[in-house]
């Protein structure tokens, strides 16, 4: 690929020399007339003749390439420029900003593109200037929808909230995080706009609205050689093959330059150091214990609302769970029960349709839900942190993986960049990654999804969490990687004595790395307690539903259960696992059942727990 981008590279660079240097090269003055020798053939004193008025050809395609690279790459840049910024403002702000930038780009995509040119250059006048503006009008829309396209299709990723939750100004999210993950399509554009403002330059000189003669140009000269094709036609094949070739040129530079900032179409030269000198003591943050048995996180009836044009809906209702310093707690159930909302609810992640309408998250006695964002920030990542699902989502793929980690040590320590970096490789060596150094300057689409979740379980341990949430971290890998990652994740809270939640729908999982273990259906938790008591004598029939429903290596096949999780926006008026359950008598359906607790460490929804 270095090669493509040198090849490519040197071809637009010749060109563009050739242009520049135009007024120092030892050819002829391209205005200058020769009547008597008007049409004459190649020779030795003009190379590729002499056209019309007795000019020589090779010096007017040389001074016509200053004029037509000259308004290509200006109009291309300055719609790039505008164009980029307003899809990434109207993508990223939204509403009144969003409607103001796509609803005017329509407005100019209305007028079909001569029309436009012609109303331009009949209200300004023909020439260079004019030209510039024309070609930059036409090519913005172009520009704003792709950045705008971009900036949807990345805005939502974890990496850009991260930005956010981090304290990052918008300012510099769009400009740091989101710009970079877009510049392959605006690049991709630009190859096009600059091939295409050299052919409608062409051709608006052809027809007179460009520039004006006698200035040389490629579409002045196409025009001319029109006229004296039948008597002289290599006029006219000279300007399109200086046409053709700079089209390849820019558009084949242009792709290099694609691939080159897109990190997923190269691969980095990376020399691996040894791990033993950068591997020094006392480079991570000691581990932040807490007395066994102390409540680390206290969530008390934590209800979620989200407003839709239907109504409010509760996806989440009445929640109550704690863990303590050194536990795990699992949060089980099948997807759309709540599991996820309830631990973005905890680490004050909601999405902006959301809200906590009731209840409150106690972290070490700070209520979570009602404090302020710069009291989240200073806890999130440090204090607390969280595990997503999908790393590739969560990782920003133009960054390093080492240097995504750095900045989670900075944006909680005082470290310089080489510090946090050290940090970083360490991190990686203690969560099992090989050759951590080399690792450390790769990409995220060049680790593998279990190493891209191990990133992840560095920079979440980074700084010393008291209290961490993993949301289904093993969902994406295969049974081998899963149990490595379970392994590590069950040696960090070991070595530390840190809190854990871990969010899945893997019983397996729980049995094997849980203490305790909250059942959710329908935003509920219908049964709680320690997992060896659950599992042995579920007293809901939701969770001996789950138990039958999974996988084992000796017995019974699985049993699925039957129908499907209530939306939250019809939910039953009694017990909300009623419709599903084989047990059901009318007083499951005439009320909504509260949380019992039955015996002590042990809760459930069922009103028939003491007959089951």
């Amino acid at each position: 690929m270095n090669r493509r981008l040198a090849v490519s590279l040197s071809g637009v660079g010749l060109i563009l020399l050739l242009a520049l240097a135009a007024p120092i090269l030892p050819i002829h003055d391209p205005l200058q007339m020769a009547i008597g020798q008007r049409l004459a053939p190649p020779s030795e004193t003009y190379w590729l003749g002499q056209d019309e008025f007795g000019r020589d050809v090779l010096a007017r395609l040389i001074w016509g390439a200053r004029a037509s690279l000259f308004v290509a790459a200006v109009s291309a840049g300055v719609a790039l420029c505008i164009g980029t910024a307003l899809g990434v403002l109207g993508g990223f702000m939204r509403g009144f900003v969003e409607v103001l930038t796509m609803r005017s780009m329509d407005v100019v995509l209305c007028f079909p593109p001569i029309l436009l040119a012609l109303l331009i250059v009949t209200l300004l006048g023909p020439g260079i200037g004019t030209l510039i503006l024309v070609l930059s009008v036409l090519f913005l829309p172009g520009f704003v929808r792709v950045a705008y396209a971009g900036v949807l299709s990345v805005r939502s990723n974890e990496y850009v909230e991260a930005q956010r939750v981090l304290g990052a100004s918008r300012g510099r999210i769009m400009l740091r995080t989101i710009l970079p993950n877009i510049a392959g399509p605006l690049l991709v554009q630009l190859s096009l706009a600059v091939a295409a403002a050299i052919v409608l330059e062409s051709g608006l000189s052809f027809l007179g609205l460009g520039v004006v003669p006698p200035a040389p140009s490629w579409g002045v000269m196409i025009r001319a050689a029109r006229a004296v094709m039948d008597r002289a036609p290599l006029l006219l094949l000279f300007p399109c093959i200086a046409l053709t070739l700079t089209i390849f040129a820019m558009n084949a530079l242009c792709d290099a330059l694609r691939d080159s900032f897109d990190p997923h179409a190269r691969t980095p030269r990376a020399r691996a150091r040894r791990v033993a000198d950068l591997l020094a003591p006392g480079l991570l943050p000691p581990p932040r214990t807490a007395q066994a048995g102390e409540a680390v996180l206290d969530v008390r009836g934590l209800t979620v609302e989200i407003e839709t044009p239907g109504g409010s809906i509760q996806p989440v209702q009445d929640v109550s769970v704690s863990v303590a310093a050194g536990e795990t707690l699992a949060i089980v159930g099948e997807s759309g029960s709540g599991k996820s909302l309830t631990g973005l609810a905890a680490m004050g992640l909601l999405p902006s349709a959301a809200r906590v309408a009731g209840g409150a998250v106690l972290f070490e006695g700070t209520d979570l839900a009602r404090a302020e964002e710069a009291t989240l920030r200073a806890l999130r990542g440090g204090p607390m942190a969280m595990i997503f699902q999908d790393p590739m989502s969560s990782l920003n793929p133009v960054h390093r993986v080492g240097r995504q980690i750095a900045e989670a040590i900075r944006a909680h320590q005082t470290a310089s960049w080489g510090e946090a970096h050290r940090q970083a490789v360490m991190l990686l060596a203690k969560v099992g990654i090989p050759d951590a150094a080399r690792r450390a300057r790769s990409f995220p689409y060049e680790l593998s999804g279990g190493m891209q979740q191990r990133v992840m379980i560095a920079m979440a341990v980074a700084n010393g969490p008291r209290l961490l949430i993993a949301d289904e971290p093993t969902t994406a890998l295969d049974v081998t990687i899963q149990a490595q990652v379970l392994q590590l994740l069950a040696d960090l809270k070991r070595e530390s004595g840190l809190a854990m939640i871990f969010i899945t729908h893997s019983l397996p999982v729980v049995a094997e790395i849980a203490d305790r273990v909250a059942v959710m259906y329908a935003g509920q938790i219908v049964e709680e307690g320690r997992v060896v008591d659950v599992f042995s004598r579920p007293l809901h029939p939701y969770t001996e539903a789950l138990i039958a429903s999974a996988p084992a290596e000796d017995g019974p096949p699985p049993t699925g259960i039957p129908g499907t999780v209530p939306p939250p926006n019809a939910l039953p008026s009694g017990c909300r696992f009623a419709p599903r359950c084989g047990y059901r008598i009318p007083a499951c359906e005439a009320a909504p059942p509260a949380l019992m607790t039955p015996e002590p460490g042990r809760a459930t929804r069922c009103i028939r727990w003491a007959e089951r």
